[in-house]
């Protein structure tokens, strides 16, 4: 069969290696490249991406013309967070009558936070005729898809807690950065505020789980504060002097009958002695698991991305879930 064909949609560090692993599997033919960047529009697609080799495809910053120029099967969309920022693009995808599938996290689950932008994005899609998937590990899989499928063995389900537990040393400079490290507890709290320094997506995984679950949540907190460090803690990219912010702790509750029946606990700091996702069901059978060393945050996001492709492509048109998108899983090729 033919290799699959696919656009990448922004070039940040998530975008540059969703093309680094594309470029070295077999079935996929990149065949465009959209980045509004200066720094990066123009040039070619592998040196932006720093393989090797040249791609003989360039980065281009006008968005309708790429997509109509390569015609794609499906764009990768990595720009943002933030669903109503990103929907222009989503947009302008969709007229093109290209596939998506996007690390926008509030794209994971729209139905419960944004219900109008994704019954527009579902109307796109399905008028497009193609599907439309937020994804990554987490919103996406660690905190959501996976302890949903876990409970696939359950007769009786009461309570379900997560834990992600990261040393943010082995991430990215821009997560370390939305983590808060080497803020002052001060500009800390101001970030948090504004909406700048957070985990984007525990209420879509709640409210992912809870749906799935059959249950109707009364209501879902978010709670955030700052990890201190204890002594001068460094990573590749930054240094954090003892009582200043190395990192975040955050707290994703849904609430039933006023009742914590969805706790998702979240630390993400530089130095974390330990890292590990854990999932403990509280039910029939009482179940724990454990993954010790955790799930690589950056490497798995794209390896889900990437491997979603095939079941998004054969997905009936429409906006989808991790909930109820046939099981991605490892994809070898074609």
């Amino acid at each position: 069969m033919p290799n699959i064909r696919v656009i990448p949609f922004g070039l940040g560090p998530i975008g540059v290696a969703v093309v680094k692993q594309l470029a070295s599997r077999p079935g996929f033919k990149i065949v465009g490249a959209i980045d509004i960047d200066p720094a990066k529009a123009g040039r070619d697609l592998g040196d932006v991406a720093g393989l090797p080799r040249r791609l003989g495809v360039r980065v281009s910053a006008d968005a309708a013309r790429a997509l109509e120029t390569a015609k794609p099967d499906v764009a990768i969309l990595c720009t943002g967070s933030a669903l109503k920022k990103t929907m222009p693009q989503i947009e302008t995808i969709l007229k093109s009558k290209t596939a998506i599938v996007s690390t926008t996290e509030e794209l994971s689950y729209p139905g419960y936070t944004h219900i109008r932008l994704a019954r527009q994005v579902h109307a796109w899609a399905k008028k497009a005729r193609v599907a439309v998937l937020g994804t990554g590990v987490n919103p996406g899989f660690a905190m959501d898809a996976l302890p949903i499928a876990l409970t696939a063995v359950c007769e009786r389900v009461d309570r379900l807690v997560v834990n992600r537990v990261q040393d943010a040393r082995i991430r990215r400079l821009p997560f370390q950065q939305k983590i808060g490290a080497g803020l002052t507890t001060e500009q800390f709290q101001r970030k948090v505020a504004d909406g700048s320094v957070r985990h984007v997506g525990l209420t879509e995984s709640i409210a992912m789980i809870a749906d799935a679950l059959g249950w109707t949540l009364d209501r879902i907190t978010d709670e955030i504060e700052p990890k201190l460090a204890a002594v001068t803690v460094a990573s590749e990219f930054l240094a954090v002097d003892p009582g200043y912010v190395c990192g975040i702790v955050q707290d994703g509750i849904g609430y039933r009958k006023n009742d914590a029946v969805i706790r998702l606990h979240m630390e993400a700091y530089l130095g974390a002695p330990e890292s590990y996702d854990s999932i403990e069901i509280d039910g029939s059978p009482r179940l724990s698991s454990k993954i010790s060393g955790g799930i690589h945050g950056d490497l798995a996001t794209v390896s889900i991305v990437v491997n979603s492709i095939p079941k998004v492509l054969d997905a009936s048109p429409g906006l989808h879930t991790m909930r109820d998108l046939v099981l991605p899983s490892f994809f070898p090729g074609r």
